[in-house]
């Protein structure tokens, strides 16, 4: 079975580009093959990785809805698997899954739990599965995704969003969801000094920090000319803390 690595946080923590960096580590060092799942409402992982997506699982599942949507001939969960095989986007070093925005009205039961049993059977077919959260964890809560191997929960280098990273915490503990191991990683410090000023913060949220990613002038350039984080170089210094951070949590 797939391991399983789901990466959580508010937006504008650097979630994104830590898992970006993480699965940029695992190719580098050909650790295996690997799904990408962006279950980030506000999905710009791929971009991040330098892939282009057509449809989201989101749009999908919506268009099923309307039964004039579904060709003649086709059952409505013929026709839901068929769509989501043809969602996969490849490449040569990871595959991505996009699952979009919020679904508008009604019971998407069963096409969601079409989509569970797909994941399901696509896992079987990686070494890794990562997740990239929006800090709800829809699809976590949902049982879209299980059993996960490592949960990284990402906050940047301020009391307010610490506090957010416990709040993740406290969500998996009340969805009773089976995580066997979670780490705070701490995005965007300026020196040591931030860790130090944050260390009452970080001990109430009962998180574990594993590490922590500096501020990356190579990132912020790669953001504004639209570059892929992926083709960073090894002398970044975001690209080296976040290899230390794999190697510390034994991925």
């Amino acid at each position: 079975m797939a391991k399983q690595i789901a990466v959580a946080g508010k937006g504008g923590t650097g979630k994104t580009t830590f898992t970006a960096l993480l699965i940029r580590y695992l190719v580098k060092n050909n650790k295996g093959s690997i799904l990408a799942v962006d279950a980030d409402a506000n999905a710009n992982l791929n971009e991040a990785l330098g892939m282009e997506i057509e449809q989201t699982i989101s749009e999908l599942i919506t268009s099923t809805k309307n039964p004039k949507n579904i060709p003649a001939g086709m059952t409505q969960e013929t026709y839901i698997e068929y769509k989501l095989q043809s969602s996969l986007v490849e490449s040569d070093y990871v595959d991505m899954l996009v699952m979009g925005g919020p679904e508008g009205p009604g019971c998407y039961c069963f096409p969601n739990n079409l989509l569970k049993g797909y994941m399901d059977k696509l896992s079987k077919n990686y070494s890794y599965v990562l997740m990239d959260n929006e800090a709800g964890l829809e699809h976590i809560s949902r049982r879209v995704t299980q059993d996960i191997d490592y949960m990284f929960v990402v906050s940047d280098a301020s009391a307010r969003s610490i506090r957010s990273a416990g709040r993740v915490r406290q969500l998996v503990d009340t969805l009773k969801s089976d995580v066997k191991n979670i780490y705070l990683v701490v995005t965007k410090t300026q020196n040591d000094e931030d860790i130090a000023e944050l260390k009452a913060e970080i001990d109430k949220t009962g998180l574990t920090l594993i590490g922590v990613i500096p501020y990356d002038p190579q990132v912020a350039k790669y953001d504004l000319l639209s570059q892929p984080l992926f083709d960073l170089p090894d002398t970044s210094v975001a690209v080296q803390a976040v290899n230390a951070i794999c190697k510390e949590a034994q991925i």
